[in-house]
């Protein structure tokens, strides 16, 4: 589902129910021991999701830990991002000699809690959304908002080790499935470059809203 919006550079793996069979390693294991069982499993399924795309990109099997505010800690060589939400189960990897960085989020298409979506969100960005419900109500707009941000933070994390509030990205969201995102605090990339946003692009189906950023490398 998820490779409708992500280029062929990135090798994305998908569940849509957790694996029985999917295996920690033991320090992953030790990561989610004091977890309840559904914690642990949507923990085991997404790592396993990880090493199948590992093994996509030539690499061996390996313990995926959350490092820094809990991303995850690929090996060297590798950006990735992975998600996961009621149903869904998602991680998608690239060789950093192709991709810069990956974002991807994904999140029930239901639509926010009101005290959700104020939170989250600028009266400029409602109004946009409220816009987009009108014509296309199908799509939980206010939702897809919340992920579209989460995949923002994803892709920008790696790149500045900055935090990043849902108030300092500006988000606007095309119909045609295409967003673009203004971050409204300096950060600066490894090599020197200030970034200021992203561009990416998103879907709605199965229940589900997704969306997903991934920087070619420069």
């Amino acid at each position: 589902m998820i490779e409708r919006i992500l280029p062929a550079a990135v090798v994305a793996v998908e569940a849509f129910d957790d694996d029985p069979d999917a295996r920690l390693f033991p320090e992953e294991e030790a990561v989610v021991a004091r977890a309840v069982a559904k914690r642990r499993e949507e923990f085991a399924t997404v790592r396993g999701c990880a090493r199948k795309a590992l093994a996509e990109l030539g690499l061996p099997p390996l313990p995926i830990l959350p490092g820094e505010r809990g991303a995850p800690i690929w090996p060297p060589g590798v950006v990735g991002s992975m998600s996961h939400c009621l149903g869904y189960r998602v991680c998608a990897l690239a060789r950093e000699r192709d991709i810069e960085t990956v974002g991807v989020d994904a999140e029930p298409n239901a639509a926010l809690p009101k005290r959700v979506l104020d939170a989250v969100s600028d009266a400029a960005e409602r109004a946009r959304i409220a816009v987009l419900e009108a014509a296309r109500p199908e799509v939980a707009w206010d939702r897809l908002l919340f992920c579209v941000k989460e995949a923002v933070y994803k892709a920008w994390f790696p790149l500045t080790r900055r935090w990043l509030a849902f108030s300092q990205a500006s988000v606007s969201i095309d119909a045609a499935g295409t967003f673009s995102a203004r971050v409204l605090i300096e950060g600066t990339t490894p090599d020197g470059r200030r970034l200021t946003g992203f561009e990416g692009r998103w879907l709605a189906g199965d229940d589900l809203v997704i969306a997903a950023i991934a920087v070619p490398a420069r």
